[in-house]
């Protein structure tokens, strides 16, 4: 487990984690999401005893991270795959590591085969494609066999079949009770991967929940149906209590009701329905609604036909765009 009380970091006047207090448990893929300048990068830092807290403090299973004799053997990390020795073979990376940690040289071949660099091992890490370094510093945060691993944006570089498998690892360590910890802004992987959610803004703690609820509290959820009779259909609604609200393409959205109660609502006045579907919001919607607020960076586009700024980047998509820097990012 993770457990972090009270964490803060400033640096001069800029705060940029402000009294972080959540637990990382067992058992489940837990998601670490926020807005760029929210202080994820700083958070994990100070987890690992790369940053010292201005105050607060973070336990490993009940530990700080300096006072680990070991820390391979406890918590793996995976923050920058590019901070492995160049000139060394991949082979050679990881088994400086595990000396370092008291950890078997058998346990390198066993790593490297799990992340598929086994028909490279002894080639320079210099020359690896970044889906290769980031396979290598998978292995390195497995290597100790660790109850616990964090991953920054771990699938940054790999090819879908390397998607697929980083993201069938993390759920299968998660269901041998490891705590798990993931970081990306990737949303359709994190809803794909992770049980629960810790997402932060501006350095504070905006929620602490399962992805399920962290979607339906912060997206609208309706039905959306569709029938030749209706104008039929909008009457029965209406007798019912029910608002419709027409979306076009001759489809109505209704709040507030399940298909359940729609469908025997229709088939009790023989309303023939070519279509009855929740909707719900993707959890990249979820995600924009809850961090609006707290969006350290804006972009915005100039209106049609405006001429772009000479510092506007991408002309050749007809649009400019300009990035407004509220704070400085963290």
């Amino acid at each position: 487990m993770i457990e972090l009380d009270g964490l803060t970091k400033r640096y001069g006047a800029k705060t940029a984690v402000d009294h972080l207090s959540f637990r990382v448990r067992p058992g489940v893929v837990t998601g670490f999401l926020g807005p760029n300048g929210a202080g994820k990068s700083t958070t994990m830092r100070m987890m690992l005893d790369l940053d010292t807290p201005t105050h607060g403090e973070v336990r490993i299973d009940g530990k700080r991270y300096r006072d680990l004799a070991e820390p391979l053997k406890y918590i793996g990390a995976l923050l920058d795959a590019k901070s492995m020795h160049g000139g060394r073979s991949a082979y050679n990376n990881l088994l400086c590591l595990a000396q370092s940690n008291r950890i078997p040289a058998a346990r390198v071949d066993e790593v490297l085969d799990t992340v598929g660099l086994t028909a490279v091992a002894r080639k320079k890490s210099k020359g690896f494609s970044l889906g290769m370094g980031q396979r290598l510093g998978i292995a390195s945060a497995l290597l100790g066999d660790p109850e616990i691993l964090m991953f920054d944006e771990p699938v940054n570089g790999l090819d879908p079949e390397g998607i697929h498998w980083i993201r069938n690892l993390m759920k299968a360590l998660a269901a041998e009770g490891r705590t798990i910890f993931v970081s990306s802004h990737l949303m359709s992987e994190m809803a794909l991967t992770a049980d629960h959610l810790i997402v932060i803004g501006q350095g504070r703690l905006l929620a602490d929940t399962s992805m399920a609820e962290f979607i339906r509290q912060n997206s609208r959820s309706y039905v959306r149906l569709r029938s030749p009779q209706q104008e039929r259909l909008r009457d029965v609604l209406h007798q019912s209590g029910l608002v419709a609200v027409e979306a076009g393409n001759g489809t109505l959205e209704i709040d507030g009701a399940s298909t359940e109660q729609l469908g025997e609502l229709a088939a009790q006045h023989q309303i023939v329905l070519h279509e009855l579907s929740p909707q719900q919001a993707s959890l990249e919607e979820a995600f924009m609604q809850m961090t609006a607020g707290s969006v350290e960076y804006h972009a915005h586009s100039t209106p049609s036909g405006a001429a772009p700024t000479a510092a506007a980047p991408g002309p050749q998509w007809g649009q400019s765009y300009r990035a407004e820097q509220k704070n400085e990012g963290a």
